[in-house]
């Protein structure tokens, strides 16, 4: 957490007056590799959203993901077009 604040990926803020904080959970996995060795331990954390009621506490859904392949074409772009980065 303290990652996220130093890189300002989000803040910290106070809950709206009559809104709930919703429910989460950590999910730990590990991975092997295929010979049975230890790979790697994963984390993420689920919001429990089956509590969550449309137009009251939410109005659309949304998952940002980026893969690596959609990055890399994007610094290509910023590269070769000499776009300033911000």
């Amino acid at each position: 957490m303290k990652a996220l604040e130093k890189n300002k990926t989000w803040e910290v803020v106070d809950l709206p007056r009559g809104k709930i904080i919703e429910r989460c959970k950590w999910v730990f996995t590990i991975k092997y590799r295929l010979d049975g060795s230890l790979e790697r331990y994963k984390a993420r954390l689920v919001a429990k959203g089956f509590t969550l009621t449309y137009d009251i506490d939410y109005l659309e859904t949304y998952a940002p993901i980026a893969k690596l392949n959609t990055m890399r074409v994007l610094l290509s772009l910023v590269a070769n077009l000499n776009w300033p980065l911000q």
